[in-house]
């Protein structure tokens, strides 16, 4: 027991400074970034069914979380778009996560004929996600920095 009492007064302070978030934060509203992303016309490995949406990034279970939320259809009218609860995909490079985590929504990635080529063409858009957890709320990743 005295150990980990150790282990632990070390480890909080390190955890402090780095600035990363332990297992059991909870993220508030202020912990969460988004940012409006859309395919450009000379994409060919563009991950996702649909040709724009939002990546969002929050801290969750002491690391970065990603996901890719549809936008709402322009063909709706007011009162389905009231009522409209856009899709969502897990965005990782990590095996389980793109497989197991987003089983109830993969209409919304392109079907490979394997899961290294998902990797490959997810993994840039986990980078760019991981980014905007770091950068302020309200900041805008341009498309040259993708």
């Amino acid at each position: 027991m005295l150990t980990l009492a150790t282990a632990m007064t070390v480890a909080v302070p390190l955890l402090l400074v780095s600035d990363e978030r332990s297992l059991f934060y909870i993220p508030g509203p202020e912990d969460v970034r988004f940012q409006k992303i859309s395919r450009t016309g000379n994409e060919k490995d563009w991950p996702f069914t649909v040709d724009d949406g939002t990546l969002s990034c929050v801290w969750s279970g002491g690391q970065k979380i990603v996901q890719f939320i549809e936008t709402v259809p322009d063909d709706l009218d007011e009162h389905e778009v009231e009522g409209y609860v856009p899709d969502m995909v897990f965005v990782s490079s990590n095996p389980f996560d793109i497989t197991l985590l987003n089983i109830g929504s993969r209409h919304l990635i392109v079907q490979v004929d394997t899961v290294e080529e998902l990797i490959e063409r997810m993994a840039p858009f986990e980078r760019l996600g991981r980014r905007l957890c770091d950068q302020p709320r309200g900041t805008d990743i341009g498309p040259g920095e993708l």
